[in-house]
């Protein structure tokens, strides 16, 4: 067991777990990153939900799935993307507006562009209301999970569409930056209304 993942803070149980995601994470980006690579978005991955965590045996399940979004973020960067366009989401807890945008974008996308989503402040968990309501429209997003955003995922985004995160929202040269005004779903409201502005830096 790498020495990564011996850490007081951390059952046994979940160092086991951290180690195949590892192992996982190596297989599936093999020649493209070495150990070090992957073992450092793993951890720094966990790491970010283990502070808003409300049940922490869980937590490398996500911690894997956006380490793999973060490292195919940064093969993107770094010229070794598949070609397709890549959107991304953002609002403040990433746990409704951001949540249901992708979910509309990526029924009918398809396997023809990718969508990611996050926050600014992300939550522990996505809204209930955001998960049926979409299931009310026949998009499954109970899988979906909140996340912060990266400096790597940011700069493979195309697009980036923002949600009332205002200056928290990241702003980089050379992408092109949408601003919804979307009521939030925690607050009871879901109609969604006309982009106020778009601009590209």
């Amino acid at each position: 067991m790498p020495d990564t993942y011996k850490r007081h803070d951390l059952t046994i149980d979940q160092q086991l777990a951290l180690t195949t995601a590892a192992r996982r994470l190596g297989d599936e980006f093999t020649g493209a990153f070495g150990t070090e690579t992957i073992e450092r978005f793993l951890r720094t991955s966990y790491d970010q939900f283990a502070t808003s965590a409300a049940v922490a045996n869980f937590l490398p399940l996500p911690a894997e799935r956006f380490a793999r979004q973060r490292l195919h973020a940064l093969a993107r960067v770094e010229g070794h993307g598949d070609g397709r366009p890549i959107v991304l989401f953002l609002c403040v807890h990433n746990a409704g507006r951001s949540q249901m945008a992708l979910g509309f974008f990526a029924a009918p996308a398809g396997e023809h562009a990718v969508g990611w989503s996050g926050g600014s402040e992300f939550a522990a968990e996505i809204n209930p209301a955001a998960v049926a309501s979409m299931a009310e429209r026949g998009i499954d997003i109970s899988r979906e999970f909140p996340k912060p955003w990266t400096e790597e995922i940011v700069r493979a985004a195309d697009v980036v569409l923002t949600m009332g995160c205002g200056d928290a929202c990241p702003v980089y040269p050379g992408k092109r930056y949408l601003d919804w005004e979307l009521d939030d779903p925690a607050q009871g409201r879901e109609r969604t209304r006309r982009p106020s502005w778009t601009r590209t830096v």
